[in-house]
């Protein structure tokens, strides 16, 4: 046993080990220990906060407690801010954290303080379990909580979680699956890179990798991929892309598991409901507190790496997919759009796309299928 302990703690698995049960307690609405030095903390996340647990955690309070919100979340209660901060809890009062947290028209009713380590701590370990970036904040003793059988985590790991991850990821499994208008294909699967999460490659035809190859990075939609959502034009793109490639000469099209921009699938209902009553895909995030994009495209460069890619050609709207793969080291020769229905469901959303985020989107009155354009 010696060894395998040895063998963990030399390649960081006992860190990833324990920021991995920190997201899955997190996940299950279970209250988590982060401690820096002598500095101990229970944090719970928003969602999780119940009445019977607020009542278990009321005497570790100790009026001490503090709601602890990302930037875009207290712009939207009224601050001008670009960082973090925390209000002060002299009480658990769910109906006050919850209206900080997600209510539309909240205002902020305190100050807010910057951020201490454990604080950014416990915000980071919400982003990476995909809840809501709202966390309860509890400083305790070390003594106060010996013996609940509470999980502990050193900070210092979940600040070094994704950048581990990056360097542990590797491909676990690969296998022929004929597609639809592509029928030469394989799904290579990588582990690692981000959170708990397995990434498919799908290699399209025969693609040639000593040449500048044809790439997409797509992040899974389960709405508009697999439902044909009008939403959105996510499964236009994924299929049109895998036609295209097949028709070509072959490609390799990334399928990543970054739903809803990064924020998750729980979160992604939550902005849908936002935008049914009128707020347009990026102030419904940001009233659940997240940027404009969650997502990290580095993994995604280190896949391509992995099977032997160094020169792309881009199929993408997005301008940040093309920064990212250069920022890794890719060299991106070209770069083509690939276009989706234009519906009256998505009209708005995809003109929020272009006109907030720089997307490389042409409208079209009509609502016609674009395809593939130069």
């Amino acid at each position: 046993m010696t060894e395998i302990k040895h063998i963990l703690e030399t390649e960081g698995g006992l860190s990833q080990v324990s920021v991995e049960r920190a997201i899955s307690e997190i996940r299950a609405g279970r209250p988590v220990a982060l401690k820096s030095g002598r500095s101990h903390v229970l944090v719970i996340g928003v969602e999780a906060l119940d009445s019977r647990l607020a009542a278990v955690l009321a005497p570790l309070a100790k009026r001490s407690a503090k709601l602890v919100l990302p930037a875009p979340r207290l712009r939207r209660l009224g601050l001008d801010r670009s960082k973090p901060g925390a209000i002060a809890l002299p009480h658990l009062d769910l109906g006050r954290i919850a209206t900080l947290s997600l209510e539309v028209g909240a205002r902020i009713d305190a100050p807010v303080a910057a951020l201490g380590k454990l604080d950014v701590a416990a915000l980071e370990l919400a982003r990476v379990a995909l809840v809501l970036p709202a966390i309860v904040v509890i400083p305790v003793s070390a003594n106060s909580i010996e013996g609940q059988g509470l999980l502990r985590v050193e900070a210092k790991f979940i600040e070094a979680y994704r950048a581990v991850g990056l360097r542990d990821l590797n491909i676990v499994g690969r296998a022929p699956v004929p597609l639809e208008g592509a029928p030469d294909t394989e799904f290579v699967i990588f582990r690692g890179g981000e959170g708990l999460r397995d990434q498919v490659a799908v290699i399209v035809g025969k693609p040639d990798f000593a040449e500048p190859v044809t790439v997409r990075l797509h992040s899974a939609c389960l709405t508009g991929d697999l439902f044909g959502s009008l939403k959105c034009d996510c499964g236009d793109q994924l299929r049109h892309t895998a036609r295209h490639m097949a028709e070509t000469g072959g490609g390799v099209l990334l399928y990543l598991d970054q739903e809803g921009r990064g924020n998750g699938l729980s979160n992604k209902m939550r902005a849908y409901r936002l935008q049914a009553q009128g707020f347009d895909t990026y102030d419904a995030d940001e009233v659940l507190g997240f940027d404009h994009d969650q997502r990290g495209f580095d993994f995604a460069a280190l896949m391509l790496k992995q099977l032997g890619i160094s020169r792309v050609q881009v199929m993408t709207n997005n301008p940040l997919k093309i920064a990212a793969l250069e920022a890794a080291g890719l060299e991106v020769v070209s770069d083509k759009r690939i276009m989706g229905r234009q519906t009256d469901q998505n009209i708005r959303y995809l003109a929020s796309k272009r006109d907030r985020a720089g997307h490389f989107i042409e409208m079209d009155d009509g609502h016609a299928l674009a395809g593939v354009k130069d």
